[in-house]
């Protein structure tokens, strides 16, 4: 598959690619069940964090997705995580997932969110892999686990093959967001940085939207519009 350009993409995934880009973080919602993961998707929600990746390791992931995007509505975007196969895929945006994420490339995943026409943002680890995954149609290069590499390599990275579009998961924090995205992130993912499993089954509300709050301030800082 050769790589779509900007120009070719349905209206629907450069959409997401735009929110994604503007809001600059992904909420990764690796909870133990579907209930865990809607509460902590209010709290983030709360506190200005409106996109959501739900994970498929969660048990009830599918009916997780559904619940959120019946519940927000626009006001959030949902997506689906850990994404291994294109009938996983298939069954994520059934349940109404506008992206698809992975922590791996496959071409079944990439083709399938394609034909259901939402955005996919698959995993790599090296310079070589993000080209590919760009070269097989991903919209958004998910870098993983970026907590080995670090932002320095973001920018390295960048700097030959700057038409990438990376979002580094794994070792992303509230406070050290910046440092990513001034390295030249579209955006970032964060997982128990921010909506923390211990934090989630305590139902300590005030903590997660902290959280949350401050994550979009260091954004905003980031980007110049403190």
């Amino acid at each position: 598959m050769s790589a779509a350009t900007p120009g070719t993409l349905p209206a629907a995934r450069t959409a997401v690619v735009e929110r994604v880009r503007r809001e600059g973080a992904v909420a990764v919602l690796r909870l133990p069940d579907a209930a865990q993961t809607v509460r902590a998707a209010e709290w983030l929600l709360a506190g200005g964090v409106t996109v959501l990746e739900v994970t498929l390791t969660t048990r009830g992931a599918v009916d997780a997705i559904g619940e959120l995007r019946h519940r927000f509505g626009d006001d959030a975007l949902v997506g689906a995580g850990s994404v291994l196969d294109a009938d996983a895929a298939r069954r994520a945006v059934d349940a109404g997932a506008r992206f698809v994420v992975s922590p791996v490339c496959l071409p079944e995943v990439v083709e399938a969110a394609a034909s259901l026409g939402v955005a996919v943002m698959p995993g790599a680890f090296t310079p070589t892999e993000a080209l590919r995954a760009h070269q097989m149609g991903a919209d958004v290069v998910k870098v993983f686990p970026s907590e080995v590499l670090g932002p320095a390599f973001i920018k390295g990275v960048l700097a030959p093959m700057p038409f990438l579009k990376l979002m580094p998961t794994g070792g992303v924090t509230p406070d050290n967001v910046g440092d990513w995205l001034r390295a030249g992130a579209i955006a970032v993912g964060l997982g128990s940085a921010l909506a923390d499993p211990k934090l989630v089954a305590a139902g300590d509300a005030a903590a997660v939207t902290e959280r949350a709050r401050r994550l979009v301030a260091n954004v905003r800082t980031a980007r110049g519009h403190a």
